[in-house]
């Protein structure tokens, strides 16, 4: 039996929502999404249940290319700035299967310059 990739990501995907649920629980959740042409991220308070801000390189407003690390900047920065507007200052990094490398290392740096603390 072989293993695909899409298994292995899903494994790291479980294995890094598990280390999250362990942990402190009344922080909301930074998590992000990244596709071959854009990049999501969003605050969510899993005790609620809610999405409290998000942001993403296909917003019309923002008019960003969302295949590049200078892109997953703006949104790390974008989606922080919402965040702390809403009054959400620490969160936890959820960044699901994907290696901490790349466009996911630009927005979770981009969030910590910006304001956020995770």
């Amino acid at each position: 039996m072989t293993i695909k990739a899409r298994d292995l990501f899903e494994r790291r995907k479980r294995r890094t929502r598990f280390a999250i649920k362990l942990g402190v629980n009344n922080s909301p959740r930074l998590s992000i999404f990244r596709s071959s042409k854009n990049i999501y991220a969003q605050v969510i308070d899993d005790i609620k249940g809610v999405t409290l801000v998000s942001a993403s390189s296909i917003e019309k407003k923002q008019k960003i290319s969302g295949t590049n690390i200078e892109a997953a900047s703006k949104i790390g920065t974008l989606v922080a700035q919402r965040a702390i507007k809403k009054g959400v200052k620490t969160v936890i990094f959820d960044r699901g299967g994907y290696k901490y490398h790349g466009r996911v290392k630009a927005l979770a740096d981009a969030a910590r310059t910006a304001g956020l603390e995770f």
